[in-house]
């Protein structure tokens, strides 16, 4: 699936993010059928609170932009796992952007 990448304590959406959402949009007009998922994180640093809270509008920024592209909002669910599912374990700037996301997974 797609993964886009957030700056520190932001939940819009980088050009390089948008292009990947205009991807996944056209496959998913390719594809009437299919259904995304898309789980937002974030980085260690904050309280699990807030890192829930910025990980749910980092998930609804990618939704609302495919809905804007003509996307069925059924067909996208959101979840935040804050800072619990790190794809990086370090504590360094490096872990933290790549930390700093949302994956968008198929579901059937």
């Amino acid at each position: 699936g797609a993964v886009l990448h957030f700056e520190f304590n932001r939940a819009d959406l980088t050009p390089e993010s948008s292009q990947r959402l205009t991807r996944v949009a056209e496959a998913l007009r390719a594809h009437p059928a299919a259904r995304v998922r898309v789980a937002g994180h974030c980085d260690e640093r904050g309280t699990q609170e807030y890192n829930l809270a910025l990980g749910h509008q980092r998930a609804e920024a990618a939704r609302g932009y495919l809905v804007a592209l003509g996307i069925e909002a059924a067909r996208i669910e959101t979840v935040s796992y804050g800072a619990e599912s790190p794809v990086e374990r370090g504590h360094d700037q490096q872990a933290w952007a790549r930390n700093r996301r949302d994956e968008l997974i198929r579901l059937r």
